[in-house]
């Protein structure tokens, strides 16, 4: 289990100082000192940086902040790569450059040791390798930040791969966590305009997911309900899950021996049917989506291969999403609003489909919504490109100060996805009229007798509770307020700023009438000729006049300061 705590100043371990060098010393390499000097780092650790040549310094100056960003995300190996990976998925919580960019980074990682692999095995199930598998391939199949696949057969002859969780991961990833937390404090503290994106809120979200994607008995899981949804449709195939060898740290599946989707060649050689393949593929994912709400969220080329039949077969489910039902209805919503080029409905669904701090400028969104379904709406659907619509949105809802929720954002990058295997095995596939059947069936579902029964009754119940708990609920409310347990605060929001312009208002005025007694005071006592007199002015008059100048250019210079005359 990940435990993860705040480090305070800073933990003085010697892992937390040596990896704190390691991590600040890479965000220099890369052009970030500017960062540590904001965050104030220096006062917490004698940092050892390494100097970078000019010649370097000039060849990453060329390149965006997310791309250098990227390559720290890198360098510093296992856990910022998977932070990278969970950020691109979460429109949410970064910018959308950040988000296309950490889309590039790749989970690749040399393999550890062969007996390292067998010793974990035996950790988890309590007993020798040999009375659990009668085989264990020593080459891995692959190798990733988090864990290990090797294949293996059973004794009852069954062929499957083994992944087995990285040895000293949980406390890297422990150690990582917590200096992820307190940057991300600082960064909070120190960075204005981070604040928006909440870092510390970043960390905590990614702490969850991977804690989640660590936890094997959680993929075993999502894989035999993926199995249950197609266990009456030939054309879908889930490997076999063996529970009697999952662990926390170590799942094993049936070995599936298939052709990847993306191999055009080898399926055109093996005689599948090309159309039928990209038609079912796009179904799965349809299924997934909106009639059971649980999908896989990483559907390319590498996750899905082709069996005998052209029978579609998904593998890693280490990532899934999940859409409501209420959340499928506002969707399908947004898409028909979008199809009929209805620019209020769109803005007004895309609203509800989105978190926000505060209401975006409505005719500002339907500006923007119009000129999204001016570039992408007025040609055949067959044409329209999913990636580059998704893409669109999200630079709509980013400018706007919208949130996009994952599972929403996971949804449509796993519908992109699939459309991009689509366009490669069979270009003539129209993806949006594929989606048709499935965009009506929750129409057509949400106006049955029986859910609108079943809507009614809801709100009856509702409303029920309502009535027979409000009145209780206000007498309890002014018996505290009697007995003086309870008391109301009225805040008005931005009251400080109207307060400070009233006071700037009542000052100028003030400053204005001084400025007109001195000139009218100081004219009577000139005409008067009141002594001391010089060439026939009065010096007290003419002293008047001065200050009387002095003032009003003083005010002129405060009003034009503030840009306002």
């Amino acid at each position: 289990m990940i435990s993860i705590r705040k480090i305070g100043v800073i933990g003085r371990t010697y892992r937390h100082l040596n990896r704190y060098r390691q991590i600040l010393t890479v965000l220099f390499k890369y052009g970030f000192g500017d960062l540590i000097e904001t965050l104030k780092i220096e006062q917490y650790i004698e940092i050892g940086l390494q100097m970078i040549s000019r010649k370097r310094r000039d060849r990453l100056e060329r390149l965006t902040r997310a791309e250098r960003l990227r390559m720290v995300l890198e360098e510093l190996g296992p856990t910022y790569i998977k932070l990278g990976q969970v950020l691109s998925t979460r429109p949410d919580l970064v910018p959308v450059e950040f988000v296309n960019e950490f889309a590039k980074l790749q989970d690749d990682v040399p393999p550890f040791g062969f007996e390292e692999f067998r010793k974990t095995i035996e950790m988890e199930l309590g007993r020798p390798a040999d009375l659990s598998f009668a085989e264990l391939d020593p080459n891995p199949l692959a190798s990733a930040s988090i864990g290990q696949v090797h294949r293996a057969r059973l004794h009852n002859g069954d062929e499957v791969v083994v992944k087995i969780q990285r040895p000293g991961i949980e406390k890297i990833v422990e150690v990582d966590l917590e200096i992820m937390l307190h940057l991300a404090t600082l960064a909070e503290r120190h960075i204005e305009e981070l604040s928006f994106h909440r870092p510390v809120k970043i960390v905590e979200e990614f702490a969850r997911t991977i804690e989640k994607e660590m936890d094997y008995s959680i993929e075993a899981t999502s894989m035999e309900r993926v199995a249950a949804q197609f266990l009456d449709d030939p054309g879908v195939y889930v490997p076999k899950v063996y529970r009697e060898h999952v662990t926390r740290r170590m799942l094993t599946i049936e070995y599936v021996d298939g052709i990847k989707v993306s191999n055009v060649e080898r399926l055109t050689a093996a005689g599948h049917d090309l159309a039928r393949i990209t038609e079912r593929g796009a179904d799965i994912l349809f299924k997934q989506i909106f009639t059971f709400g649980f999908f896989h969220a990483d559907p390319h080329p590498g996750n899905i291969f082709v069996l005998p039949g052209d029978v579609i077969c998904l593998i890693d489910f280490g990532m899934m999403g999940a859409v409501d039902r209420a959340t499928r209805e506002v969707f399908v919503s947004l898409v028909e609003s979008v199809i009929r080029r209805d620019e209020p409905r769109t803005a007004e669904v895309l609203l509800k489909l989105t978190e926000w701090d505060e209401e975006p400028n409505r005719v500002v969104l339907e500006k923007d919504v119009a000129d999204f379904v001016g570039r992408h709406l007025y040609r055949p659907l067959k044409e329209i490109e999913l990636g580059k619509l998704m893409q669109h949105l999200l630079e709509i809802a980013t400018k706007n100060r919208m949130r996009l929720p994952p599972d929403i954002f996971l949804m449509l990058k796993a519908l992109s996805q699939v459309e991009g295997v689509a366009r490669h095995l069979y270009p003539d596939f129209d993806m949006i009229q594929a989606a048709t059947p499935f965009i009506r069936a929750v129409k057509t579902a949400r106006l049955a007798p029986t859910r609108l029964l079943e809507d009614m009754s809801r709100l009856v119940e509702q409303s029920y509770d309502f009535l027979t708990t409000f009145p209780k609920d206000m007498l309890e409310v002014s018996g505290a307020l009697r007995q003086k347990k309870m008391s109301f605060t009225l805040v008005m929001k931005d009251l400080d700023k109207m307060l400070i312009t009233h006071d700037q208002i009542s000052n100028r005025i003030s400053f204005s009438i001084i400025i007109a007694a001195l000139i009218i005071g100081s004219a009577l006592i000139v005409i008067s000729k009141i002594p001391p007199i010089l060439y026939g002015i009065s010096l007290i008059g003419l002293s008047g006049f001065l200050a009387a100048g002095f003032m009003g250019v003083w005010l002129l210079v405060a009003i034009i300061r503030k840009g306002r005359l």
